[in-house]
């Protein structure tokens, strides 16, 4: 299923996916973009759990006031119109149009008094992919002005991958704030930019041109070495732009020749019957491919999905297009990962980049609000079947106990066995913690 509506800021999906698609693991994007300095050093101990991350970035804000977090006593222009239903966690309900994660809410927990400061598309991501707040001049996270590392790119350079695959992948496109900033260029994500779900779905890096069969690559490499004018340059702390466009030119190399990469993402080996459970969409099949991602190696895989950007026609936009897909999608992916034995080890965070505005306006929506909204987790250490605080009577602000990004960051970095406190030192020499401040949901473990 395609959703083709226009975010609030004029884009389109599939122009996303277009830009996504310009080059070499989001090069497309501008190298500059992706990478304006060296890679920072850290200081610190990291006990590695063995834990990787599958973050469902549900981009443009879920309204989980309609969802996950309802409340039927509210006045009718703030309650909506869905009614909750029991879940399998005494006491628990959720949304009437997610019969199957009700079944599995034992699975997950919520995080309830979630929320933030800010409720614009461009720096909610930056604050909810790096745990932190951007400052004066950002600009939406088209350049890296302020730019924070993404926690993807923090994982690759703390732990690394566990096979021949990349650390940290985006599917199918990254979003403006999850590149490495000044972690530098090894720790750029993988951008698959391609729908798992078509039919002729592939990834391009991960084969040679058909004019060039794969064992003459090693080949060719030596012969780029020795001619390439760039090569000793790179070599040099000026030429930034050369020694990027090594790193991508080898991380291309590596891929064309990994027989793991290649099985990681055949997601056309995966049974039919599977495939159906977790949904012919692109989100089903992007929470597979995140299974079949992290099974073979990959630390983080950061799944976004458009269009939550509901700020007309709300209810029905739910209904008929984005909740059954996630009511698919997000159960399966749990059970895939119990059946397989990876639960324990596999961290899945459902969030968008804010919630909805608790009161529904005059288009029958709900418009942007980072005050209050919830965060859904399981596996990795988190103990499923709870809900960590709660909203007011209409989910406004945080009842009680509020948490926030750097608290999730904070979570997700504790369970892989990072020091949140850890510090990275920039290329200029400052240091810089990994997450500021950030609290441990320890109610979570």
């Amino acid at each position: 299923m395609s959703n083709e509506r226009p975010f609030c800021d004029g884009l389109h999906r599939r122009d996303v996916l277009r830009i996504g698609t310009a080059g070499l693991f989001g090069a497309g994007l501008s190298l500059s973009h992706l990478l304006p300095a060296q890679g920072a050093t850290a200081s610190g101990r990291v006990k590695d759990t063995g834990v990787s991350v599958i973050f469902v970035f549900l981009k443009g804000g879920l309204s989980t006031m309609d969802t996950f977090d309802m409340k039927p006593k509210a006045p009718a222009e703030f309650r909506g119109e869905f009614d909750p239903i029991a879940t399998n966690v005494p006491n628990v309900q959720i949304c009437e149009y997610l019969p199957r994660m009700a079944q599995n809410m034992d699975k997950l927990s919520l995080v309830r008094s979630f929320g933030h400061r800010n409720s614009d598309h461009g720096a909610a991501d930056h604050y909810m992919l790096t745990g932190y707040m951007p400052g004066p001049g950002f600009n939406g996270g088209i350049t890296p002005n302020n730019h924070r590392p993404a926690h993807g790119s923090v994982i690759a350079k703390l732990l690394g991958t566990t096979g021949n695959v990349p650390p940290y992948v985006c599917v199918p496109t990254m979003l403006n704030s999850g590149g490495p900033a000044y972690l530098g260029p090894s720790v750029s994500p993988m951008v698959i930019a391609a729908d798992p779900n078509s039919p002729d779905f592939s990834v391009p890096d991960i084969a040679p041109p058909l004019s060039l069969a794969a064992n003459r690559l090693d080949s060719r490499r030596e012969l780029l070495k020795s001619v390439d004018r760039f090569q000793k340059a790179a070599e040099v702390e000026a030429n930034t732009s050369a020694r990027t466009v090594s790193v991508f030119r080898q991380k291309a190399f590596d891929l064309m020749t990994s027989g793991d990469a290649k099985r990681a993402f055949d997601i056309h080996a995966e049974p039919e019957k599977l495939r159906n459970e977790y949904g012919r969409n692109t989100l089903g099949q992007s929470c597979l491919m995140a299974r079949r991602l992290v099974e073979a190696g990959v630390r983080c895989v950061t799944v976004e999905h458009s269009n939550w950007d509901t700020h007309d026609n709300n209810f029905s936009v739910l209904k008929k297009d984005l909740l059954p897909p996630l009511d698919a999608a997000l159960p399966t992916l749990l059970s895939d990962l119990m059946d397989r034995g990876m639960y324990s080890k596999t961290l899945v965070v459902v969030t968008g980049e804010f919630g909805r505005t608790p009161r529904i306006n005059k288009n029958a929506g709900r418009d942007h609000w980072g005050p209050s909204f919830t965060l859904l987790l399981a596996g990795g250490g988190v103990q499923g079947g709870r809900v960590i605080g709660a909203s007011d009577a209409r989910a406004e602000r945080p009842a009680d106990s509020p948490l926030g990004p750097e608290d999730m960051c904070a979570t997700m970095y504790h369970l892989l066995g990072i020091d949140p406190n850890q510090e990275f030192l920039t290329p200029e020499g400052r240091p810089v913690k990994v997450v500021n401040n950030g609290k441990v949901m320890r109610g979570l473990l």
